[in-house]
């Protein structure tokens, strides 16, 4: 089996723009990938096209060998857009295989430890500014079932903080565990802002509230820093998103950065890679909390990841999204008694709607992080749904 083509859709959906890989072959079989990154789409998209060159011909039942020669064979290596684009080919090549032996993914990573995954939920506070409304969306989620919260209430607070800033953050918190009460579980964003004092500052604050983490203290810049809070901090800490390659998670793991590892199936090389940074985990009796808050497709890989690592410990995903998400793909998404059902289709059980894709093409985003509009504001046309099987 060789691979015939390579196309790349690049999708609108209001935070970002979904960066999906599709993969042809000479036998009909196709396979589904995604690599999407924040304001880097067409970067991307040029670095996907850069590996079109080397995957036409391949067998992509070879997925190893492919992973090896395409990051060996580039000079500027760890970069998140080579990674992202290895990542969103690689995890195409499984979806094809998958498909190839008409087992889901899991059974070839060695099969399934779990038929369900705990989850928690980002994106569920679309709109608010005040904690009152935090408070209101907080229990809007927690009724339909969900039992984890993830959110950021920084603002756009840098390095530190005013005390109004500090103020305001605590305030929000404070209302949302008041509202949900102490068996709803709450995670804490930092969204790598602050320095270290003020960070410590901060986790000796969110100790009183028993969040399950504080998540990104520092900048990903510097992981003494990040090692030094999450030594002095008093609570756990997780990180990992920005940590791009298994060379990379190796100083994370040895320098003891985090309770909880973060990394991103889109950004780290794939479907592969993330296994192989479950192994490297499991010694430092570090628990997976894999990244997540992108597309159908990445989503459905991470679930695949979910069913078969032992040390994952609860997934995170947008509980709303742009009302098209439904559109871009047959995603079934199955939610029950605050888990998701891992899906038993072969490869990654998904596919795309190529001409719903093309309806709500590329649209360039303004930076957000630190500048306040973290509450997730939706323009005008991009409503929210509740989009799993088992939420209305």
């Amino acid at each position: 089996m060789k691979i015939t083509d390579v196309k790349v859709f690049v999708v609108d959906a209001y935070r970002t723009n979904f960066v999906f890989v599709k993969l042809f072959t000479d036998e009909g079989l196709t396979g589904v990938g995604e690599g999407t990154l924040e304001y880097k789409e067409q970067a991307l998209v040029g670095a996907i096209n850069d590996l079109k060159d080397y995957l036409l011909g391949k067998d992509p039942l070879n997925i190893e060998l492919h992973s090896y020669e395409i990051y060996r064979s580039s000079y500027w290596r760890n970069g998140v857009v080579l990674q992202s684009a290895l990542s969103a080919v690689e995890i195409a090549m499984w979806d094809i295989k998958g498909k190839y032996y008409n087992v889901p993914v899991y059974e070839l990573l060695g099969g399934k430890v779990r038929d369900r995954v705990r989850i928690y939920a980002n994106g569920w506070f679309a709109g608010s500014k005040e904690p009152k409304e935090f408070a209101e969306k907080a229990l809007v989620a927690v009724n339909k079932g969900v039992e984890a919260l993830k959110w950021d209430p920084f603002g756009k607070a840098y390095l530190n903080m005013t005390l109004p800033e500090y103020n305001a953050a605590f305030d929000c918190i404070g209302a949302v565990r008041d509202a949900v009460g102490w068996n709803v579980e709450l995670l804490i964003e930092g969204h790598g802002r602050f320095n270290i004092n003020t960070a410590l500052n901060i986790a000796k604050e969110l100790k009183q509230y028993k969040v399950l983490w504080f998540e990104e203290p520092v900048p990903p810049d510097n992981l003494d820093a990040l090692a030094e809070v999450r030594a002095k901090a008093g609570i756990p800490i997780a990180a990992g998103e920005r940590v791009y390659s298994t060379y990379a998670f190796r100083e994370f793991l040895e320098k003891r950065c985090a309770d909880f590892c973060q990394p991103d199936v889109t950004h780290a090389g794939g479907i592969s890679a993330i296994k192989k940074m479950s192994a490297m985990a499991e010694p430092y009796y570090v628990e997976m909390a894999a990244h997540n808050p992108s597309g159908p497709i990445a989503n459905a890989a991470t679930l695949q990841l979910a069913a078969n690592l032992p040390n994952y410990f609860v997934h995170e995903i947008m509980l709303t999204d742009v009302s098209w998400r439904p559109e871009l793909t047959n995603e079934v998404v199955e939610f029950e008694d605050g888990c998701i059902k891992i899906p038993n289709k072969p490869g990654l059980g998904l596919e795309i709607n190529e001409e719903a894709c093309a309806k709500y093409p590329f649209k360039a985003k303004f930076l957000r992080h630190y500048r306040g509009d973290l509450t997730d504001i939706r323009p005008q046309g991009t409503s929210t749904i509740f989009y799993f099987q088992g939420i209305d």
